[in-house]
């Protein structure tokens, strides 16, 4: 179940910063709401995933992943560069939480 909540906390988060730009610095009500309600929500999903995950664990994957998908949906819906330095960098973060998985973090 922690899995679960993991990856429901990590949407929420993408979903939230995803609609940062559209708050147009908080001055637009509903993107304003449901970015808060999502960054609300990921951080509430995120401690009930810490009930049987560790923090270094929930966090790595969290944060990693939630990066690579940012950048993914900023090429694909924002019009941002996709350049070979990204697509790397995106590559090393994922090579990272799975190292970390993999040597110990459990």
């Amino acid at each position: 179940m922690a899995w679960l909540f993991l990856g429901l906390a990590i949407s929420c988060e993408v979903l939230a910063t995803s609609l940062l730009k559209s708050t147009e610095g908080f001055t637009r009500v509903w993107p304003t709401l449901t970015c808060l309600a999502g960054y609300a929500g990921a951080f509430y999903l995120l401690t009930l995933s810490l009930r049987q995950l560790q923090v270094g664990t929930a966090y790595a994957i969290w944060s990693g992943l939630g990066t690579v998908a940012i950048a993914l949906i900023g090429a694909v819906f924002l019009n941002e560069p996709m350049t070979p330095a990204k697509a790397l960098g995106m590559a090393l973060v994922i090579a990272g939480v799975a190292v970390l998985n993999v040597g110990g973090a459990h």
